[in-house]
């Protein structure tokens, strides 16, 4: 039996509330654990346990020199995405690694972006039956256009935390 995972219950009962005040309870809970995406300015929009869509604003401090998101901030937002959807549904006793990120760069930003990660069901069950293994989470980052500015693959390993 897997061990219970606290993201998760975060989640569940993040979700109860009404959502502009879950996805603030959502958006802290993981900035304060990933400093990163605090500093960027990330934030979750949304998130069933399944799919997640999470935002980089086009915000000064995110910028490149051409006024658009940054290309290490899109891949951020990309990490950030698929980070969280496999580590949610994770077991408690194991521990989220990114093993590998391939980003093709496709066109030019505009305004702010958009990421939204999906895992699947067979990706859900491996994580809770085996003791280690990767796998790699499905992400589309958007602009405010619409447009896939990246490519992404993001590949997640898991082992067995080791007592500490």
């Amino acid at each position: 039996m897997s061990a219970p995972n606290p993201l998760r219950r975060l989640i569940d009962k993040a979700n109860g509330y009404p959502q502009w005040l879950s996805k603030r309870i959502l958006t802290w809970a993981f900035c304060h654990k990933v400093k990163l995406a605090g500093t960027a300015g990330l934030e979750i929009l949304e998130t069933d346990g399944r799919t997640v869509t999470m935002r980089q604003r086009n915000l000064k401090k995110a910028q490149n020199h051409i006024g658009s998101v940054h290309a290490a901030a899109m891949a951020l937002l990309a990490e950030s995405a698929t980070g969280f959807i496999f580590g949610v549904n994770l077991p408690g006793d194991k521990l989220p690694l990114i093993k590998s990120m391939q980003i093709r760069y496709l066109t030019r930003a505009q305004g702010d972006m958009q990421a939204v990660a999906r895992i699947s069901e067979e990706q859900i069950q491996a994580m809770q039956n085996q003791e280690r293994g990767d796998t790699v989470i499905a992400v589309t980052v958007t602009d405010s256009t619409g447009a896939q500015t990246i490519e992404c693959e993001m590949r997640w390993a898991w082992v067995t935390k080791k007592p500490r």
